[in-house]
């Protein structure tokens, strides 16, 4: 068995770290372009640029795959577990909500997919010091991350992550499902498990609407934050070790 883990953004695979220390599985984290890695010759950014990408990343490893997906990684995940014709063994992922098409983009979001108006911002998001609260590193703490990690991954935010980033907004308007939800169905051969986070009735409710259409079961992280992976790696590590051995 294969697990591979998908971060999000404004991340690297890094965020990945605390929880790969404590499972007893071996893990893969895989650094998606632009994030901490290099953007191939060509590559677009766009949503469906990033879903090829990865899908022909884990064409690549070694089955039975089970992937983990967070945030962007988890958007892709669904995306290929739902339309690719890649045999995933199980996926995992959390923001569920965001793939379904009710889904609306919240306003900062919206601001960075107007030309001119996202560059400015994320240049101020690099440009501002560590302790500012428009860091990239202080949103990660906010979000959970620990202060050491949160640090290092917010120093990896360059020019190239800020273009992807709005890459792959501008690529997603009005929202994600548009081009993708008519094509999504419960894959066949594949468990998959929806982490919900707690957030409002509204966004958990589409959350509940996605795992229903991905034919995904629900789990829920009470008290949990967005990056629960390294808030509290040992609580998700059990949780996950849980759904694979029911797989075994």
């Amino acid at each position: 068995m294969t697990v591979v883990l998908v971060h999000g953004l404004p991340e690297t695979k890094d965020v990945w770290n605390p929880l790969r220390e404590v499972l007893d599985r071996d893990a893969t984290a895989v650094a998606l372009p632009g994030f901490g890695a290099p953007r191939p010759e060509g590559f677009t950014g766009t949503k469906d640029a990033y879903a090829e990408w990865l899908g022909e990343a884990l064409e690549r490893v070694d089955p039975p795959v089970d992937v983990v997906g967070h945030d962007l990684g988890a958007l892709l995940t669904m995306r290929i577990a739902s339309a690719f014709d890649i045999p995933l063994r199980s996926w995992t992922v959390d923001v569920a909500a965001i793939f379904h098409p009710r889904f609306a983009w919240p306003d900062r979001v919206r601001r960075l997919q107007v030309p001119g108006v996202g560059e400015a911002m994320l240049r101020a998001v690099r440009e501002a010091r560590v302790d500012d609260p428009n860091s990239t590193a202080s949103r990660l703490m906010g979000a959970g991350v620990p202060r050491d990690l949160a640090q290092t991954i917010g120093a990896v935010h360059d020019e190239d992550m800020s273009r992807s980033i709005l890459d792959f907004y501008r690529s997603a308007i009005p929202n994600v499902a548009a081009g993708w939800w008519d094509d999504a169905r419960s894959p066949a051969g594949s468990r998959g498990l929806v982490f919900l986070l707690p957030d409002p009735p509204e966004i958990e409710s589409m959350s509940l609407g996605v795992a229903e259409r991905l034919g995904a079961g629900t789990l829920r992280l009470d008290n949990l934050n967005h990056c629960w992976m390294a808030e509290a790696p040992e609580i998700v590590a059990s949780l996950l070790e849980r759904f694979w051995s029911s797989l075994d």
